[in-house]
């Protein structure tokens, strides 16, 4: 009897049968089954789509069709304003801060723009730069939320657990920021935003490091603690001099924590989408694989290796294995730790290698998820053995965004 990921990889044969590799392609009822459970997780609060982890305005669009999704965290400005004049959405959160003039300069003319776009900020000096861009009395109110850091810092803060992602870590901190937001003639303070990357983008059961497994749980429950206290306090102080519209946080990996802290009225998720190797090492929810792309065998080096053209699509992060493409199916192979996955090619071990043969298909599934995109033009949409679309991707648009 055959297995579930020799189910797959016919199935994904199959449907693929016409096309000649490299390609990528998004298994819809994986994908959809993912948009559904991470619904689920978030106990009724609405999620945000991270369009970075997805990449693909068809994709995204085909997430807030659904129930329990309502709008856009974009990563850049210009993006936003792509997404927002497209129709996919009229309500897009930028992530970070952004010093893109032109786009600024677009968004303060445009009154569309700017009522459906929301500006990230840390620091009065990115207010500056905005007003240097377009002076208060000659632009649209731009819209702004805070960006509260998640991090966990112990001992004064040399210790420091999770991202360095913004200046703002205290409540106080929070309140003196947004009481500068509320003065300034121009902007208008409607959210906070907080992304507890130690709990939502670390895996709590790293394969065969249990000691470490253990020691990852143990910080992100004492993380979370110190989180549900601190982002309460700072939305308590914000809300002093602004009435917020929303308060963000979380991400794929903390989507039910997060939906239980009071504080927070919505979700961020995109990467629980495509289910990327990275959320493999997650004990709470691991997402059903949906993404993958198929390179073909070309050279048999020895009896036991077969070699296929291309396959190193590196994740950004830390320069580990953690961040190589993983040999999926058919299961049983892997790199090799000389090599890993190589730009021209990467020779493939492991009992299935002896049985491939030339013009064979090997699929990867990618270390994270939007960036597989950043590799192909088109994602092509299998329903069951065929494919029933093919879509651009960002880069296929001609969107090259970071």
């Amino acid at each position: 009897m055959a297995t579930d990921s020799e189910n797959l990889r016919h199935r994904l044969d199959r449907a693929t049968a016409h096309l000649d590799p490299p390609y990528a392609v998004v298994d819809l009822g994986a994908f959809d089954a993912n948009a559904a459970a991470l619904v689920d997780r978030a106990g009724g609060k609405p999620l945000r789509v991270a369009s970075k982890s997805v990449r693909s305005r068809d994709l995204v669009a085909r997430a807030l069709a659904r129930p329990g999704w309502h709008a856009v965290m974009a990563f850049t400005l210009p993006e936003a304003i792509w997404l927002v004049g497209s129709g996919i959405s009229a309500d897009v959160l930028v992530a970070y801060p952004t010093v893109d003039r032109g786009a600024l300069a677009r968004l303060g003319d445009d009154p569309g723009l700017a009522a459906a776009i929301t500006l990230m900020v840390d620091d009065p000096d990115q207010l500056d730069f905005c007003d240097s861009v377009s002076p208060p009395a000659r632009r649209s109110e731009l819209r702004i939320c805070l960006d509260l850091d998640a991090s966990w810092r112990l001992l004064g803060g040399r210790v420091h657990v999770g991202v360095r992602r913004s200046p703002v870590h205290s409540a106080r901190a929070a309140g003196r920021l947004a009481a500068t937001v509320a003065r300034r003639p121009g902007f208008r303070l409607v959210g906070l935003m907080s992304y507890e990357a130690q709990i939502a983008g670390l895996g709590d059961a790293p394969p065969g490091r249990a000691a470490l497994g253990n020691a990852i749980r143990l910080a992100q429950r004492l993380s979370y603690r110190e989180l549900l206290v601190r982002r309460s306090a700072a939305v308590a102080a914000v809300r002093e001099h602004a009435d917020l519209e929303f308060v963000n946080g979380g991400g794929t990996g903390s989507v039910a924590a997060t939906g239980d802290d009071p504080a927070v009225t919505e979700i961020t998720a995109g990467s629980g989408l495509y289910g990327p190797t990275l959320f493999d090492a997650y004990r709470a929810w691991r997402p059903t694989p949906a993404a993958f792309f198929a390179c073909a065998v070309v050279r048999r080096p020895t009896p036991d290796l077969a070699t296929v053209l291309g396959g190193g699509w590196i994740a950004s992060g830390s320069a580990d294995r953690s961040r190589l493409p993983r040999p999926w199916l058919p299961d049983g192979l892997s790199l090799l730790g000389a090599e890993g996955a190589g730009e021209v090619q990467t020779p493939l071990t492991g009992p299935p290698a002896a049985h491939l043969r030339i013009g064979d298909r090997v699929w990867f599934r990618h270390a994270k998820s939007g960036e597989l995109c950043e590799r192909v033009n088109e994602l092509h949409l299998v329903d069951g053995d065929q494919v029933v679309a093919t879509v651009p991707t960002y880069r296929g648009e001609g969107r090259a965004f970071l």
